[in-house]
């Protein structure tokens, strides 16, 4: 087993058994659950709603080399500078660049998941810049030295006492200060990273192939004052988030809004076309969209599993999922955690390590039944499990137990000439142990259905 593997294992037993972990962010996820049945309301066909914005993305993913190129044209015709990043070593090579030519020494971020997928902190550091996220949730892990625990809610393992204790520890305020009085901290704080940074750097929610726009949403105005401030802005995007055409964000953005965070559509949203015009008041004076591929053409040449792609970052799956809720983004030990993550962390990370992440799975459909662009979750993840097979990283026991699981299941009479107390006894020999210590078996009755149904027809 490898070692990613045996932290994951030693992680997921650590979070499950947490209690206070658990309520925490059960209690947290309790509150989604309310503000997402009001935010889904404003739909009276929200599964047409959803089907159409698949039909979107679908039409994107499966034409995505048409749509790149419309994107790029139409955002260099604004003054807009466009990279290729086809790794992630090239994303930070490009990004180091800008910075060294800018002499930038202050960055200032928005909540992005794809600068956190090419550890973009990590390198400035090495590097001696200093970036400083701005989103309050962001903030706080950045400031605790840890990765977002979620897609969308980056610190949703931690309560309010957790974080008053942090704030105390780290800058000496008030250990029983209350969130309003904590905010306000860090809004001061960061007001004035805001207006001393040399370059902003965001994701991109969307990129809109007709327009060669950058579509931006949020709750707290800190992406807005991230591209607005420094004279440079940089856009970190994966190449899968592009839609069509500018009319399609009045579909996207509530669907987005209302499956992330229960609203009908977030506080600000914003689209940049590029750096400052000629006439305009504020905005950049340069801006670069950095498309990273980072082997989502793994995932795209995978005619099965490629719907993935249509993921637009909302989280609800997370949410959805019982392992998830239990075990906790961090155990994850990946950027993109949950169902999703489980999809498409082997392509991009590699089978031979993460494998494991699609069998952490009940398959009980909760995470495709709330999906806002109608991804099958749980059946891309049995698609998973077949390429472990199908690439020998299966284990010997399991090849073993799977093959004569089949020859019996085949022959019926193998099962009806065999005893209850038989059967039991090989359950317990061949599945005792991956069924994990915390199950208990089930007991095979004495008499099988096929037993009781020849009696019942007797009577």
């Amino acid at each position: 087993m490898s070692e990613v593997y045996n932290k994951f294992l030693s992680d997921s037993k650590t979070k499950a058994f947490d209690r206070k972990h658990r309520e925490t962010v059960n209690f947290n996820i309790g509150k989604y659950n309310v503000a997402i049945r009001g935010g889904l309301s404003q739909y009276k066909r929200l599964e047409e709603a959803k089907q159409r914005a698949a039909n979107t993305k679908h039409k994107v993913i499966n034409d995505l080399d048409k749509y790149l190129i419309e994107f790029e044209k139409n955002f260099i015709r604004r003054g807009g500078k466009v990279i290729w990043a086809p790794t992630k070593k090239e994303a930070l090579k490009e990004i180091l660049a800008i910075l060294k030519k800018h002499k930038a020494r202050l960055i200032v971020k928005s909540k992005s998941m794809t600068t956190e997928e090419i550890d973009l902190n990590e390198f400035l550091e090495k590097n001696k810049i200093e970036s400083v996220e701005t989103d309050l949730g962001e903030y706080i892990v950045q400031v605790a030295g840890e990765k977002p625990y979620h897609i969308v809610t980056p610190a949703m393992h931690k309560s309010k006492e957790d974080i008053a204790e942090l704030f105390h520890e780290k800058f000496g305020i008030d250990i029983n200060s209350t969130p309003e009085e904590m905010t306000a901290f860090v809004r001061e704080l960061l007001r004035q990273k805001f207006v001393t940074a040399d370059v902003g750097i965001t994701g991109a929610n969307f990129l809109v192939a007709d327009t060669g726009s950058v579509a931006l949403t949020e709750n707290e105005g800190n992406g807005f004052m991230t591209f607005s401030f420094p004279k440079v802005h940089i856009a970190v995007a994966g190449i899968e988030k592009l839609v069509p055409s500018i009319d399609d964000l009045g579909h996207f953005w509530p669907l987005l809004a209302s499956h992330g965070t229960g609203q009908n559509i977030s506080v600000y949203t914003t689209l940049l076309n590029g750096p400052r015009q000629e006439g305009e008041l504020d905005g950049p004076e340069e801006m670069y969209v950095i498309l990273l591929d980072n082997r989502r053409t793994e995932v795209l040449k995978n005619e099965r599993q490629r719907s993935a792609l249509l993921c637009i970052r909302c989280g609800a799956c997370l949410n959805a999922c019982p392992v998830y809720r239990n075990i906790g983004g961090h155990a994850y030990n990946t950027t993109y955690s949950g169902p999703i993550g489980s999809v498409i962390t082997p392509f991009m990370r590699g089978f031979s390590d993460f494998n494991h992440l699609s069998f952490a799975s009940t398959l009980c459909g909760s995470c495709t039944d709330i999906c806002p662009v109608k991804i099958n979750l749980h059946e891309l993840l049995l698609y998973n499990r077949n390429e472990v097979v199908k690439k020998g990283l299966s284990t010997q026991g399991e090849r073993f137990r799977m093959k004569n699981f089949k020859r019996i299941m085949k022959k019926r009479w193998i099962l009806d000439s065999t005893g209850s107390g038989t059967k039991n006894m090989a359950l317990k020999f061949f599945f005792r142990k991956s069924w994990g210590k915390k199950r208990q078996l089930p007991e095979i009755r004495e008499q099988s259905f096929k037993q009781i149904w020849v009696e019942k027809r007797k009577i």
